[in-house]
């Protein structure tokens, strides 16, 4: 973790560069799991100072905490990271309102689901050699494509086709 002067001077900076009021400064501070949430708090106060739009003081352990911290920082937008098995309570939205959050995000939980399916659908494979059975767990596959995004590079094949086929393109 760096000195704390030089993260708030670093969020300085980003305050007086920013060119467009749209632009968000966002400061984590990772101080509560190893020095406490004091040090985290201090570290917070510092960067809301500095100039940062909303805070982020990571790993908070209980409600009580998180209670802490957003009655510290009742003035300036305040972020929960909710990671399933992780150390910070994972509550419903309303809890999160009512305490003062106004952003949550959730990076663990879509890998999280897709680690679940992953067991599951090859464990059925090594029990059975086959996928035959588990098609309703299955996402479908044009579906997904597209979710993916492939429709983009399925326009670029086409508008390309001459070119790609060997056309006047040259390989």
């Amino acid at each position: 973790m760096i000195p704390l002067e030089e993260a708030a001077a670093k969020i300085r900076v980003a305050a007086e560069a920013r060119s467009s009021k749209d632009f968000l400064i966002l400061a984590r501070t990772d101080a509560r799991t190893t020095y406490g949430l004091d040090e985290a708090l201090r570290r917070a106060e510092a960067y809301a100072n500095a100039g940062a739009d909303i805070l982020f003081v990571e790993s908070p352990e209980s409600e009580a905490e998180m209670e802490r911290i957003c009655a510290a920082f009742s003035d300036v937008p305040l972020m929960v990271n909710v990671v399933e098995g992780g150390k910070t309570p994972v509550l419903p939205r309303e809890r999160y309102i009512e305490m003062g959050y106004q952003l949550a995000i959730y990076p663990a939980t879509g890998f999280l689901a897709a680690g679940r399916g992953l067991e599951s659908v090859y464990s059925h494979l090594k029990e059975t050699g086959s996928s035959v059975g588990v098609e309703s767990e299955l996402t479908d596959f044009m579906g997904f494509s597209r979710t993916m995004g492939f429709e983009k590079v399925w326009e670029f094949d086409r508008a390309h086709a001459d070119w790609t086929q060997g056309g006047d393109g040259k390989a």
